[in-house]
């Protein structure tokens, strides 16, 4: 893996943050896991992650909003939209960002991230 493998990881089921958390530091990233789309904002440094893995359908902003908000802070960012419903592709389909369908396994998770990563570096 390249010199960058921090992972900001947005989710407001603290049970798939934490598996994802997991399963993904387990693999030799560094993930930064929020179940609160407003504190991981807060949080947030530009040109610090790589990636950021938002879901899609978060309570208190969505990750449509969380997206244009980092990227109004951090406009080289790889991003990937997680949902666990069918998503109308037309919401997602004028940002630049890969999409992730849940229930998904670790294993797979992994391969499509340093997928991502890889091909756009």
């Amino acid at each position: 893996m390249g010199e960058n493998n921090k992972i900001l990881l947005v989710d407001d089921e603290a049970d798939i943050a934490l598996a994802f958390r997991l399963g993904l530091e387990s693999n030799g990233f560094s993930v930064d896991a929020y179940t609160s789309s407003i504190k991981a904002l807060a949080n947030f440094k530009s040109d610090f992650y790589k990636l950021a893995i938002l879901d899609i359908k978060i309570t208190e902003m969505d990750g449509v909003e969380l997206y244009k908000n980092i990227r109004n802070k951090d406009k080289k960012i790889k991003i990937c939209f997680i949902y666990a419903y069918d998503v109308d592709h037309h919401i997602v389909k004028n940002y630049s960002a890969y999409i992730i369908k849940t229930p998904i396994t670790i294993d797979d998770l992994v391969k499509k991230i340093k997928k991502e990563i890889q091909e756009h570096d």
